[in-house]
């Protein structure tokens, strides 16, 4: 047995300024620092130990770790950070305003750059392109550690860890375009040797 912990950041600058981040580095507001200690005082209170944690190359998810790890008593862990593990890249619409960019291109054209799987914005990736770099690196570099029975941390972004979530949970795509992942929150694992899902549960 196993756990696998995933934390999306807190709350970012452009997150509160309704603005697309995507591969930009933003750091995260006061709140979305009080987010990150919630998370780890929540995780604290479950007694888990970890062994290894794994984060992205930007800034407001590696400030989210480090403030969890602080939390935890834990700043000696090994961490690895990739930019497999980052957010999806918006590419043309990235520090754009999402209200302003709707009213630019309309609702429903940003609606399909933001919710369908496979249609990527301009310059951008789409959730598919998302998961195609992110599932290769969990798959290589975490799913070994959970299979030798090893907890593991990871504090990445929404759509890297949805697709992460899609994978673990087997969902459809249709199922993981209703997938919310909120800020801050820890969602915890229990996971068998053959990372099937024994337990799951959301840290509110």
């Amino acid at each position: 047995m196993s756990i696998l912990v995933l934390v999306r950041h807190g709350q970012s600058q452009w997150n509160l300024e309704n603005r697309f981040t995507g591969w930009e580095d933003v750091p995260l507001t006061e709140l979305g620092r009080e987010e990150a200690r919630s998370a780890g005082r929540r995780l604290r209170d479950t007694g888990i130990h970890f062994v290894h944690c794994f984060t992205s190359e930007l800034v407001r998810a590696q400030e989210t770790l480090d403030i969890v790890l602080t939390e935890l008593g834990a700043q000696d862990l090994p961490v690895e950070r990739d930019r497999a593990l980052n957010e999806r890249n918006y590419g043309d619409l990235q520090g754009l305003n999402k209200a302003e960019t709707a009213k630019k291109f309309g609702d429903d054209q940003v609606h399909i750059w933001r919710r369908s799987y496979d249609i990527a914005p301009p310059g951008g990736e789409s959730l598919q392109d998302t998961a195609a770099r992110t599932l290769p690196y969990f798959a290589t570099r975490i799913a070994p550690l959970l299979q030798a029975g090893r907890n593991v941390l990871v504090a990445a972004h929404g759509n890297s860890l949805r697709s992460i979530v899609m994978d673990l949970e087997k969902l459809t795509r249709e199922q993981v375009l209703e997938l919310n992942i909120a800020t801050g929150v820890p969602i915890v694992y229990e996971l068998d040797p053959a990372l099937g899902i024994v337990k799951k549960t959301i840290l509110e």
